[in-house]
């Protein structure tokens, strides 16, 4: 008979595996796009669309996750959350036109946005104090390991099966996660949830996808040109009354007071800047690597997940650095390294070596994890822990918009330069410029890192400043 499983070891593997299979779908993908477009009959470019939709659902939906186990249960949230994650996979796996993935991978995202938050409050919920910090480090494995393994697996799928297999093979993992959520976790809620705030999700929910649908269609992919104009500026119209009546309710649904906390500000505001850079990777890596270079998808997914390696071994000893340098040193200077590290990708040709591939992008890999950290971690230096929830949810939706940004961003940087050379297809060329603009965008982060004070974040570094 197996010895039985601690609960306060158990749910969180349970939490961490939907969590993994939610991390690693996200990564997948990426490396697969060159291949779905050709089996689309669509324009690699175009695929950008499937990138966007999942991270803008996922703006769209964390912030209502919380109030949803408030409300109905966090037990019952998370199963229904698998439930939507696995329909979506189904109907991706299904899809036959570009306009049905991109539909199918917003209601994957629907799922994953509640799948993450929830699954987090599971484990929050249901562990005691003392074993608080054990649990939750099992809820790391999932985003540490799941960018490593995600793209060569992606790669292997789509080279030596087929594509859709990528989704085919969340229904069972879904499956085990649906019978042990049902039989381990408690359906824990509040007695008294708080009132959602209806009109800021609608006008949220609106705006955001108005807005994200007109500029990732803007060029001229799924819709006109005049119906992505039209969708730019009600999107924009949607969220500027969003911000307007946000000012004066009791119960927001995103807090915007919060970026008055400026090392808050800072982390959100920068960070946004910095991740749309670094958002557009996953999108123009791939593509350059298979389009510009003719490697196959396994061959790419092998060379890309050097990145994720170098951010696990950054993970180790970034607390390290900050505490020896503080935030806004480290912060400074390494929003440098990473943007040179992407001016770096863009010099690869395809005599490049394999080897010096790999060690670039894995040293790229620890600047942008170091950031990440730092950029994080500064966010919630001053955050009462009242206040803990809202700023989550609010840093959670600008994030994820960022990388939907980056991945739109990339793509028109990538359209301009190919339009620009007169190439008919996509083609080798066309990719260094696009990396230039996404380095800038990164670097543009600096406006906002050159402001903070040298103690800035020094109670949660533990770092000393001194005269420089």
């Amino acid at each position: 008979m197996l010895p039985r499983i601690p609960k306060h070891i158990l749910i969180p593997l349970i939490v961490a595996c939907a969590l993994f299979m939610e991390n690693m779908d996200s990564t997948v993908i990426a490396t697969s796009l060159p291949t779905i477009a050709r089996d689309l009959h669509e324009d690699p470019i175009a695929l950008k669309l499937a990138l966007t939709s999942y991270l803008l659902s996922l703006a769209v939906f964390i912030p209502i996750s919380g109030w949803m186990s408030d409300r109905f249960g966090s037990r019952t949230v998370f199963r229904s959350a698998i439930c939507v994650f696995m329909g979506g996979s189904i109907l991706c796996a299904l899809s036959g036109s570009l306009t049905g993935f991109v539909a199918a991978r917003f209601v994957q995202g629907m799922g994953g946005a509640m799948m993450v938050p929830v699954g987090r409050l599971v484990v929050l919920r249901s562990t005691s104090k003392a074993e608080m910090v054990r649990a939750l480090s099992y809820l790391t494995i999932p985003a540490l390991i799941g960018p490593v393994i995600g793209p060569p697996l992606g790669g292997f799928i789509s080279t030596y099966f087929h594509w859709r297999w990528i989704f085919f093979i969340n229904i069972p993992i879904s499956i085990i996660g649906l019978v042990m959520a049902g039989r381990h976790i408690e359906n824990l809620r509040e007695d008294v949830a708080l009132p959602l705030d209806w009109s800021g999700f609608l006008l949220s929910a609106l705006g955001l996808s108005s807005l994200m649908l007109g500029l990732a269609t803007a060029g001229r992919h799924l819709v006109s040109l005049p119906v992505s104009l039209v969708c730019i500026v009600a999107g924009a119209a949607m969220v500027g009354a969003y911000v307007w009546t946000a000012r004066d309710k009791l119960h927001p649904l995103l807090n915007l007071n919060l970026l008055q906390i400026q090392t808050f500000s800072t982390g959100v505001v920068a960070g946004f800047f910095f991740r749309i850079g670094i958002g557009a990777i996953p999108f123009l890596l791939p593509l350059f690597l298979q389009l510009g270079f003719g490697l196959n998808s396994f061959e790419s997914g092998l060379l890309t997940c050097a990145s994720a390696a170098g951010a696990l071994f950054m993970k180790t000893i970034a607390a390290n650095i900050l505490q020896r340098y503080g935030f806004r040193r480290v912060l400074i200077w390494n929003a440098v390294a990473a943007a040179l590290s992407l001016l770096l990708i863009g010099l690869f040709t395809a005599h490049t070596p394999h080897a010096l591939i790999i060690a670039a992008l894995l040293i790229g890999g620890c600047f942008r994890s170091l950031q990440f950290t730092s950029l994080n971690a500064l966010a919630y230096a001053d955050i009462d822990k009242p206040q803990m929830s809202q700023a989550t949810s609010l840093a959670s939706v600008i994030q994820q918009l960022a990388a939907g940004m980056g991945v739109t961003v990339g793509a028109f940087a990538l359209q301009g330069s190919n339009f620009l050379q007169g190439h008919t297809a996509v083609v080798a060329a066309d990719f260094p410029p696009a990396f230039i603009v996404i380095a800038l965008v990164s670097a543009s982060s600096l406006l906002w890192l050159s402001r903070l004070a040298k103690t800035a974040g020094a109670a949660i570094s533990g770092h000393r400043a001194v005269e420089e």
